[in-house]
């Protein structure tokens, strides 16, 4: 080998170790976050019983809407044009979108504690609790896709085991009181210990003043985000009202007790622009022809493992199972086939979405969700009201296959556009 041969290989060659650790930390995290997430569904589900179980769940697909709104608002623009920034321009950015994210996160908090009290039943003083924690619980999710931004996930991995580590003896005081509402104040107060620790990982004040600025300097992306991500999480909450009126609160408990069987995936699913679309936007700046492989990669990994290990999940012998779901497993393992097929077409479209992210091309991304999300409340209605709860799981399988393949014929078109086109989203101010 010449030398220059040489000096041409060693810089591909730290490149490539430098993105295997930056997706090696991702992926811990994510396997962090999962964790938590399955730990927190598991004991619920064991202590409270498929109907109580199923009132957590729509606290818990509500809370996947408020997130999904403080994502698209703040932290998605952050690491589509401030990943791989110099560090005084990721600092000032990370102040202005964590300010945003608590900002969301109070409003709606608000508006949780008003609305929550009128439900009354089960239902009131869960989604009054969920109003308390939401602040805590976006900031928490800020400080992650900040530091992924830049390119450093072991801070976000760390953040997330505080909350892990915090959410124990919060679940074993949530068990002692034995109501909904207190496992939710137990999972939010332990995202609020670990959104603290984040302040002193990064040294950064979020700056709720900083919000305004924030959301008029990225409403180009900001808001066709929001509209997006709202229509990804809406969609989940829809089904899961529309089931719950349709076949019965029980429903919805059986349907997450199935989900949390996939949880693994399902976290990676929720999380994964937390590592994808930073790294998606490196390999756009520094090699733009391969992020088509790169994206065909990631969606078809992810696919091909939820596909194992839904497989896997069909030899659970029914000790295990209820061992793991108690009460809520019988009804959840007659779901493991379409919701592991849902969760293999849902993970090959997310390769295609990191790509449209990492390009900016925002309006064919908020086509193609907007599609797949009405895919998946037409599906997971029509086929609750045909067939009922195992109806429903299949229409969403369904309907998550179909909107995959509308991600992949957008992003084909944005990459084609690209070469006549090109739209730099990086930003250093």
């Amino acid at each position: 080998m010449t030398t220059e041969e040489e000096k041409a290989t060693a810089p591909a060659g730290s490149a490539r170790r430098a993105l295997v650790g930056r997706l090696s930390w991702g992926l811990a995290d994510q396997a962090a976050s999962s964790m938590t997430n399955f730990a927190v569904g598991i004991y619920v589900a064991r202590s409270l019983g498929v109907t109580a179980f199923g009132v957590f769940s729509l606290a818990w697909v509500t809370y996947g809407v408020v997130l999904n709104v403080s994502r698209g608002l703040a932290t998605d623009p952050l690491v589509v044009r401030f990943s791989g920034v110099p560090d005084a321009s990721w600092r000032g950015a990370v102040a202005r979108s964590s300010g945003t994210a608590l900002g969301v996160g109070a409003a709606i908090g608000a508006v949780c504690l008003v609305v929550g009290p009128a439900l009354g039943g089960r239902v009131g003083p869960a989604f009054a609790a969920l109003g308390v924690m939401l602040p805590g619980l976006l900031l928490q999710d800020a400080w992650r896709f900040a530091f992924f931004a830049a390119g450093t996930g072991r801070k976000a991995f760390v953040n997330d085991l505080v909350w892990g580590v915090a959410l124990v003896p919060a679940l074993v005081v949530a068990a002692r009181v034995g109501s909904v509402a207190a496992f939710v104040l137990a999972w939010g107060a332990s995202a609020a210990v670990a959104a603290g620790y984040g302040y002193f990982q990064s040294g950064i004040r979020p700056q709720l003043t900083g919000a305004r600025e924030w959301l008029r300097g990225h409403r180009d992306l900001g808001y066709r985000y929001l509209v997006e991500n709202v229509s990804l999480s809406g969609a989940s909450q829809l089904r899961a009202y529309g089931l719950g009126a349709i076949v019965g609160v029980g429903a919805v408990g059986a349907v997450r007790g199935a989900e949390l069987l996939l949880g693994p995936f399902l976290a990676v699913l929720m999380g994964l622009s937390l590592v994808t679309v930073p790294e998606a936007a490196r390999v756009l700046r520094r090699a733009p022809h391969r992020l088509g492989t790169f994206c065909l990669l990631l969606g078809g990994g992810q696919a091909a493992a939820a596909l194992l290990w839904g497989g896997a999940l069909l030899l659970m012998p029914d000790r295990l199972g209820e061992l793991v779901l108690g009460g809520v497993w019988h009804s959840a393992a007659l779901l493991i086939v379409p919701v592991a097929l849902g969760v293999a077409g849902a993970g090959l479209g997310t390769g295609a979405a990191a790509g449209l992210r990492a390009l900016g091309a925002a309006p064919r991304s908020l086509r193609s969700q907007l599609f797949a999300s009405a895919c998946y409340v037409g599906g997971g209605l029509g086929g609750a009201a045909v067939a009922g709860t195992v109806g429903s799981a299949w229409g969403v399988a369904a309907a998550t296959v179909s909107g995959s393949a509308v991600w992949w014929l957008h992003l084909r078109s944005a990459l084609r556009e690209r070469h006549h086109h090109p739209i730099p989203e990086v930003r250093t101010s």
